[in-house]
């Protein structure tokens, strides 16, 4: 009897809090959208290790309100005792992709040296910072990486991703242009070109907006190029977390 009528209490208490907290957001999520009408869609609210201040969160951004949504904070919340960024933390979780989920067929691969570290790239032909990122990772060594054409830039970025994936070795035909400006052959076959389409709704899948945009091995993903040095620090990075 004393063990039902601590499980009776134990399930009590817990839907109990669990109709407070579903409260507490029912009143953020009214009070910020009547106020302030311009307000992005609210995607999720929940606690923080802070007292009476919620993480808000729409898409992948992070923003802080107090329990009634009087206030809305920018910014980062760090944690000061062991000065972890917790926002950051928020984020790197939030937009983490499954790395193994990824579909690496439709993807252009080269390697250097053993090529045991990954790294996927969302990359288009016509992107400066992608041909600029392209030519510096000739230094990063025993990596193999996969190129998910994705042609969102410039009237002609179709038609050259088009070339490029259809080429004899799309490959050599992506580093050539990347790096040396030596445009692959036009395409004439009866090349499947569905790939870039599944390109760009994967990238709309995970909110893939720009490129260069990165992928490790752990998930953890980049907007935007890295130097060498630094994509050496997070494919090491990478790899110990896998383990």
């Amino acid at each position: 009897m004393k063990t039902l009528l601590r499980s009776t209490l134990a399930l009590t208490l817990s839907l109990t809090f669990a109709h407070a907290a579903f409260a507490q957001e029912a009143v953020i999520r009214k009070n910020l959208a009547e106020r302030l009408p311009d307000f992005p869609k609210i995607d999720e609210v929940s606690k923080t290790p802070i007292p009476g201040l919620y993480e808000v969160r729409i898409g992948t951004e992070i923003v802080y309100t107090d329990e009634r949504g009087d206030h809305v904070i920018q910014g980062n919340l760090i944690e000061t005792k062991t000065r972890t960024d917790v926002t950051q933390a928020r984020i790197d979780k939030i937009t983490a992709i499954d790395f193994a989920s990824l579909p690496l067929k439709d993807a252009i691969v080269w390697k250097q040296g053993t090529g045991a570290r990954k790294l996927v790239v969302f990359a288009d032909p016509n992107c400066g910072y992608c041909k600029k990122f392209e030519t510096e990772m000739q230094q990063v060594k025993d990596v193999t990486v996969y190129t998910f054409l994705l042609p969102i830039l410039g009237n002609d970025s179709a038609d050259k991703s088009r070339n490029i994936w259809c080429a004899k070795d799309n490959s050599a035909a992506w580093r050539d242009w990347m790096i040396k400006g030596e445009a692959a052959p036009r395409s004439m076959g009866n090349c499947d070109t569905s790939v870039l389409q599944r390109n760009l709704a994967m990238a709309k899948k995970y909110r893939v907006n720009g490129t260069p945009a990165l992928v490790f091995e752990d998930g953890k993903r980049v907007p935007g190029a890295l130097p060498p040095e630094e994509v050496e620090k997070r494919l090491l990075a990478s790899r110990s977390g896998k383990g």
